[in-house]
């Protein structure tokens, strides 16, 4: 034991001398300031170990992507570090933001659903980063450039819409999405095992107004976090939707038979009712959980007749010929109650007026 302990104490003392030596030889020898870099420099990444591993591949989170090459893991070929956010741009053209403090990811820099980002330039003088991309929507001809602040990258900014001043910023990390309903924003945060934290904020002020967790049901899939005013509405793969009261917890399930996943919502706020849209089916609900009948059909646009019964009756072949074709493959549509007119939009990209 005491000649480990003698060993010990050597090396302590030839640590010491050594660093000793090392600050004499700065001081003594005519090369003094390049030989002491150069020891400093080799010192500096000696014990350098792995930390953290960052990933820019995220199936769920390219998802918006509408490129098939933009969903695929590929190599780095870009690395950028501005303060404490870290930029990663993969071959594929998706790039990504990690914060190098908490080690998560912040962002895809990628903004629209054909962006591919080809090369990154951090901008010290206003700390922001440039990006240079090119789009799908011009055949990739041309490059265009785009600057973010990094303090953008790391808070969501509030402005108000009357004269677009900035009302206050979200600085929560892991933000996964946002929910805007009258009066209030829900914050809906990375899922943690078995449940999902969730904060919900005045619009108006930033105030947080409530801040809980809500328990799911672990492996099974999230399908859809929807808020409307008080209530929270959750489903997920193969499970009751649940409908809760965020203020007081009060819980109303819908069976997964009679509730199946809808691929789009609309709020009727006045009636406190949602619709659901699903294939070709329009479903009509309350926050009872209750299905409610839609109403019977007040009216209806169609070509009802032929070429050949309009021109027996004499008709106008030509007028009819653009009825028809104005309700082939029509894909959107809009009720003006104060014209009380009809606005249908169809596949060509076309919208077309119906009134009286």
């Amino acid at each position: 034991m005491a000649e480990k302990s003698e060993r010990g104490q050597k090396r302590t003392r030839d640590s010491e001398n050594n660093f000793y030596q090392k600050l004499m030889r700065r001081e003594t020898c005519t090369k003094a300031n390049i030989g002491f870099s150069r020891n400093n420099a080799q010192a500096k990444f000696r014990n350098l170990k792995l930390q953290y591993e960052y990933d820019t591949h995220d199936p769920n989170g390219h998802k918006f992507l509408k490129l098939p090459f933009l969903k695929k893991r590929s190599r780095i070929v870009e690395i950028v570090a501005a303060r404490d956010v870290v930029f990663a741009l993969a071959h594929s053209g998706v790039c990504a933001a990690f914060n190098r403090e908490t080690n998560e990811r912040l962002c895809f820099l990628n903004i629209s659903a054909d962006e591919v980002i080809r090369s990154l330039f951090y901008n010290k003088n206003n700390q922001s980063l440039i990006t240079v991309s090119v789009y799908a929507s011009d055949s990739f001809s041309s490059l265009k450039c785009r600057t973010t602040p990094i303090e953008y990258i790391r808070v969501y900014k509030v402005f108000g819409l009357k004269n677009y001043t900035l009302l206050y910023s979200i600085s929560d990390h892991n933000v996964q999405e946002i929910k805007i309903s009258p009066g209030i924003m829900l914050l809906i945060f990375e899922h943690e095992p078995g449940n999902v934290p969730l904060k919900i904020l005045s619009i108006e002020t930033g105030e947080v107004l409530k801040e809980f967790k809500h328990k799911l049901h672990r492996k099974k899939k999230v399908d859809f976090i929807e808020q409307f005013n008080e209530k929270l509405l959750v489903k997920q793969e193969n499970e009751n939707l649940e409908i809760v009261d965020v203020r007081n917890g009060k819980l109303t399930e819908v069976s997964q038979t009679d509730f199946m996943t809808p691929s789009a919502f609309i709020f009727l706020y006045e009636n406190q009712l949602f619709l659901t849209f699903r294939e070709r089916t329009v479903a009509v609900w309350n926050f009872r959980g209750e299905l409610v009948t839609s109403g019977k059909c007040l009216a209806k646009i169609r070509a009802d007749k032929t070429i050949e019964q309009i021109e027996e009756e004499g008709g106008n072949v030509e007028e009819s010929l653009k009825i028809q074709q104005a309700l082939a493959d029509v894909t959107a549509l809009f009720y003006d109650e104060d014209r009380n007119e009809i606005f249908t939009g169809n596949r060509q990209g076309l919208v077309h007026v119906w009134s009286n």
